[in-house]
């Protein structure tokens, strides 16, 4: 029986079932037809497994016991592809031992702010630097037969409003800045499955984009696998199923089942759309456990499928040791390292004892063993400590920072231990600022005062200020390392290791810096992109501004130097040739990167863009040859006017060198192409982004770039607000106040994923439809619905009547159930 076939036999109301899940971690199983269902986990640097329990609530479930990687800010530093590659595998075989079919990852939106409060779980502010990597690790998971889910497809880059707000972003950039790595991925690794955002993208939610996930994703770059949506970020089944949502996820407790089979039957949805989405999950059903009627005849499924293979966690923990020791990035080094085991060392911070190594929300992994840099380093020599500071202190205990610059003053080198606590960044919500904690701060400008050998080791997701920088010998960027972080820590900062990170993300100075400092997080309904491409090192360059760390700075013990660039310009690329050397006197690794600019053109663009890099592994004086090919993407812009990738003629610089800041070869090859026939804008038509500032750009400029008038991007007085709006939404309306102060009162107490301010975010922020959707009965949708009529103003003598039934009594303005 072929699959079309299989699906013949299935009745509408079982192909329905198909389209969502059957709890929060399964597919839908059809015992008639022999289809078993499969299991997918939360990743994407550790297998968070929820317990077998009924209860598939995360608070309820609690997870397996594994061994937690770094995450991917850090795993980003190693600009290592086949450090993705080893990690993808890893967890593809734990997945198999815990016999979980999908591992939700990579997460691959780009760092358009460091506010993001997700952006550790996030690879890089560069989309070519995203895809490469991202393609490596997709390639290893699945490897092994274990499927990936690709998140969040599209434009999922903040957390603030994530289920309700709108981008707006401009044909192109959405193009070349945040499409642009899951398109590689995709055509380079062909995923079993994306993920759909929450977000809307100019006005249409992802979940029910077509022109995201069919027109773009299949039409254009050949997808083949199956797409589901985020946890509660579907709207209208029926218009998600015709869109190209394959699968709804969690599940809605048979209601979006139930309104697919209608809509089949009172003709409103094709069939044969429901039949595609069917076919794209039963495909990958089949790879991962079988579907006996698919293979009569023969033996259902390969030996791959039936063995269940076993997984070391003391191994495993050695293989996050060896990669978290790749991914820290020496930001800073005046000469106090690699330590010597001979001098008086104090340890100073309580995350030098209890490191932050992870981050919070669906990745946050019930960790196999937890190292310090404290307990790894008397490995080494005779480290005494100083707490100073607690984890999550903002204000210094006076007591404790005295004794913490006492023991400073008397040693012969501080490392202070410094980071961010879970509450300042997370899943859920994004981050206020960019700096530390003040205690912390605080404690590093005294204990400077004191002790001229300090160095700082930082434990954070995300770029933070450095008050202290011109103060302090050296900086250890040790990001979310994972649970072997700390002995990966400790082998660095006594020389046992040789650095070799590579920041993926540029460190500003300060956060009004930042591209997007004026439209961030935008408003009620939208957020404007209105730097547009220049994301990142983009805009710094473009406007010629001082950073704190440029994209791509990392520094080793060793030095390398570059020599004899030589550019072959062949008919479909272009061979860049350059020599590396390692001039110093120990072995390490350096990245060598390749930027493309094109100075002069008739389109705005990036004084240069990354294009090609490698990790190279050097004894001392070894000196190697190293090739690296250019494809024409990497000279192309997206034209919207043709739809599609355009080359310009003419000349285009090729640098290389060891950060976009530090070049150190210079070339130029002449491309002679047809450069395309549609020319959108003049320069005179957009001014600021090809000679000014795109950090401030005027509605009218932003509104040519779009091609459109710029959406509303607050709600009017008086606008009917619908279940798939938020309470953070309809805060301000005579019910909605009161409804908000109630709600925002009952959270209190109440964590999710080990987060108070995440289960306060993700009941406030959330679409009003997850309330019933969610709930399991609960909140029913009749209940939903009498809120929303109160909160447009509307039948308020019956819909009182409903809510006050229900335990909700916002005329005294309290619960009156639990």
């Amino acid at each position: 029986m072929t699959l079309k076939e299989l699906i013949g036999q299935m009745t509408v109301a079982e192909k329905a079932k198909f389209t969502e899940g059957i709890n929060a971690w399964e597919t839908p199983a059809l015992e008639r037809l022999g289809i078993p269902s499969v299991r997918v986990a939360d990743g994407p640097h550790g297998v968070r497994k929820q317990n077998d329990t009924e209860d598939t609530t995360p608070e309820a479930a609690g997870t397996v016991t594994s061994v937690c990687f770094p995450s991917a800010s850090a795993l980003a530093a190693s600009f290592n592809r086949g450090v993705f590659a080893t990690l993808g595998e890893t967890l593809a075989k734990e997945c198999k031992a815990l016999d979980v079919d999908m591992i939700l990852g990579p997460a691959i939106n780009i760092k358009r702010s460091p506010l993001c409060g997700r952006n550790f779980e996030y690879v890089s502010e560069d989309p070519y630097l995203t895809g490469e990597l991202a393609t490596a690790y997709v390639k290893g998971v699945q490897r092994h037969n274990v499927g990936v889910s690709v998140k969040h497809f599209a434009a999922n880059n903040q957390e603030k409003r994530r289920m309700t707000i709108s981008a707006v972003i401009d044909e192109r950039t959405l193009r070349e800045i945040y499409l642009s790595a899951f398109e590689a991925v995709v055509k380079g690794a062909d995923p079993d499955s994306l993920m759909c955002s929450y977000n809307g993208i100019n006005g249409v939610f992802s979940s029910q984009n077509k022109k995201l996930l069919t027109d773009i994703l299949r039409d254009e770059w050949g997808y083949k696998g199956f797409v589901m949506s985020d946890w509660g970020a579907v709207h209208e089944r029926p218009l998600g199923v015709a869109a190209g949502l394959d699968l709804g996820m969690p599940s809605s407790g048979g209601k979006d089942a139930k309104d697919v089979e209608e809509a089949v039957l009172n003709g409103t949805l094709d069939e044969s759309l429901l039949d595609a989405a069917v076919e794209n999950i039963l495909k990958k059903v089949d790879k991962y456990k079988g579907i006996p009627l698919l293979h009569e005849g023969e033996e259902a499924g390969d030996q791959a499928r039936k063995i269940k293979p076993q997984f070391n966690r003391s191994d495993d923990h050695k293989i996050a040791r060896k990669i978290a020791s790749e991914c820290m990035v020496l930001l800073k080094n005046e000469g106090m390292l690699p330590l010597s085991t001979s001098e008086k060392i104090v340890f100073i911070g309580e995350y030098a004892k209890k490191p932050r190594f992870q981050g919070a929300g669906s990745s946050h992994i019930e960790a196999f063993r937890i190292s310090s840099p404290l307990a790894a380093a008397r490995h080494f020599a005779d480290v005494r400590y100083k707490k100073g500071f607690g984890v999550n202190d903002e204000k210094l205990d006076e007591k404790l920072a005295d004794e913490a610059v006492l023991a400073a003053r008397k040693a012969s080198v501080a490392v202070v231990f410094a980071g961010l606590p879970d509450e300042y960044e997370s899943e859920g919500f994004d981050r206020d600022g960019l700096n530390l904690p003040e205690a912390q701060n605080e404690l590093i400008a005294r204990i400077c005062r004191v002790q001229p050998n300090t160095v700082v080791c930082l434990q954070n997701g995300s770029p933070v200020t450095m008050p202290w920088i011109n103060d302090v010998n050296a900086v250890l960027e040790c990001y979310l390392a994972g649970e072997a972080g700390g002995e990966a820590c400790a082998k660095i900062l006594f020389g046992k290791t040789n650095p070799s990170g590579k920041l993926a993300e540029t460190f500003p100075l300060k956060l009004s810096d930042t591209p997007c400092r004026e439209n961030f997080p935008g408003r009620a309904k939208t957020v404007e992109y209105r730097e547009a491409i220049f994301v990142g090192y983009r805009y710094y360059d473009k406007v010629s501004m001082n950073v704190l760390f440029p994209f791509g700075h990392g520094l080793s013990y060793t030095n390398f130097s570059y020599s004899d660039l030589r550019i072959n310009n062949k008919v479909d690329e272009v061979e860049v040739n350059f020599k590396l050397k390692n001039s110093g006197s120990c072995s390490g690794a350096e990245v060598a990167q390749v930027y493309v600019g094109k100075p002069v053109g008739q389109v705005h663009r990036a004084v240069r863009e990354l294009k090609g890099f490698e990790k190279i592994y050097l004894e001392p004086g070894e000196e190697r040859e190293i090739t690296i090919t250019l494809d024409k993407r990497a000279f192309s812009y997206y034209s919207a006017g043709e739809g599609d990738w355009v080359v310009e003629p003419g000349s285009y610089h090729i640098s290389v060198g060891s950060s976009s800041r530090d070049l150190r070869l210079r070339g130029v090859v002449t491309l002679d192409t047809n450069g395309g026939s549609v020319k959108l804008h003049k320069a005179d038509e957009l001014p600021t982004y090809f000679f000014g500032d795109p950090a401030v750009v005027s509605d009218e400029e932003f509104a040519t770039l779009l091609c459109a008038p710029i959406p509303e991007a607050d709600y009017k007085p008086g606008e009917k607000f619908t279940l798939f709006n938020s309470l953070e939404d309809v805060k301000n309306t005579r019910f909605g106040r009161v409804f908000y102060r109630i709600a925002k009162l009952a959270c209190k107490g109440h964590t999710l994923l080990g987060s108070k301010k995440m289960f306060e975010t993700n009941v406030l922020e959330t679409q009003m439809r997850n309330y019933f959707t969610w709930s399991g009965g609960r909140v029913t949708e009749d209940t939903a619905k009498a809120l929303l009529g109160l909160f447009n103003n509307e039948d308020i003598e019956k819909n009182l009547k409903i809510v006050a039934s229900a335990g909700i009594d916002l005329v005294k303005g309290r619960l009156t159930k639990k």
